[in-house]
């Protein structure tokens, strides 16, 4: 074993050893759920992996979907009354191989009942200081809603702008704009504008969302009306994804829905549904949560641009 692959397994060590200490000192508890699962992600912008489950029937649909996120059970672990809790745990995401990616990743889940999405990104910010302080790193904080983040650093109301304002910026990269809409113009503005030029000693946080991109979290009204979610960034890597979670069925069967059309559209396979998690999402209490990429916060400690640089053994070679 090379020296810098037991470095990395060491640092993996001691993060896991501060993120359990960290929610055990705020009585927030641990818990498992399954990995795989009958309901799958219907986000077509993600595919997951499926298995055939081949004992008997009585046992419940023989397709099981490989999560890609421990989202759904959470969820119904807080609806029966759980409390806090969080997850650190494996997940897997199809077609996601390469020098950042792999297809098997850690991902930390967390919930705050009674929390909205800002009291938990700030709880989020307190967790990444401290994991920085493991390698004696610290970093500036830049809080910013979504709008003021295009504001300031292009000049384009990311709400309000027309299509031509948007992709205007991105003329130099030759991106064609065939089955692009708003939000994908406005995500590749964030990917190749936006995000190369955050500092690599600074912690940023958006807040604030279009609507458009609400994926799980409530909408707030208003001109025009907002997703309460935020992300985290660490340099130019974005480690963190939280929301004012949705706990109205309806609003959320329509938003898979809404998924599946898209992937009909694309000529992607329909995902089943995650009926368990809508059979009681009504009595899940009022929370915020958010998902945290492990590796991608290792490669920030570790200052290197490789996710294989902090894997045992990377996809090539599992």
């Amino acid at each position: 074993m090379s020296p810098a692959l037991h470095d990395a397994l060491r640092l993996r060590a001691r993060l896991y050893t501060l993120i359990r200490a960290y929610f055990a000192a705020r009585d927030v508890l641990e818990v498992e759920t399954p990995v795989l699962s009958a309901a799958g992600n219907t986000d077509p912008n993600m595919q997951g992996f499926s298995t055939s489950f081949s004992g008997h029937v009585d046992a419940g649909a023989r397709e099981r979907w490989l999560r890609t996120s421990p989202e759904y059970p959470l969820k119904r672990l807080l609806a029966a009354g759980v409390g806090d809790c969080y997850e650190l745990g494996r997940v897997f995401r199809n077609g996601e191989a390469g020098g950042r990616h792999n297809p098997e990743f850690t991902m930390l889940e967390w919930y705050r009942v009674g929390w909205d999405h800002r009291r938990l990104m700030q709880e989020t910010i307190v967790l990444v200081e401290a994991a920085l302080g493991l390698v004696g790193r610290r970093a500036e904080v830049v809080v910013t809603t979504y709008r003021q983040l295009f504001l300031d650093a292009l000049g384009v109301d990311p709400l309000h702008a027309p299509m031509e304002e948007l992709r205007a910026p991105l003329a130099a990269f030759g991106i064609g704009p065939d089955g692009l809409g708003r939000d994908d113009w406005l995500d590749l503005l964030i990917t190749h504008q936006l995000q190369p030029a955050f500092p690599r000693d600074r912690i940023t946080v958006i807040h604030d969302y279009p609507a458009s991109q609400c994926a799980l979290a409530k909408i707030r009204p208003g001109e025009p009306p907002l997703a309460e979610r935020f992300e985290l960034y660490l340099g130019r890597y974005e480690l963190a994804n939280g929301y004012h979670e949705l706990n109205d069925v309806p609003e959320q069967r329509a938003r898979f829905e809404r998924d599946n059309a898209v992937r009909r559209e694309r000529g992607l396979r329909e995902i089943p549904l995650d009926e368990n998690l809508l059979g009681v999402l009504d009595a899940m209490p009022a929370c915020a949560g958010v998902a945290l990429g492990v590796e991608r916060l290792l490669m920030c400690l570790a200052d290197t641009d490789a996710i294989a640089d902090v894997l045992a053994f990377p996809f090539a070679r599992a």
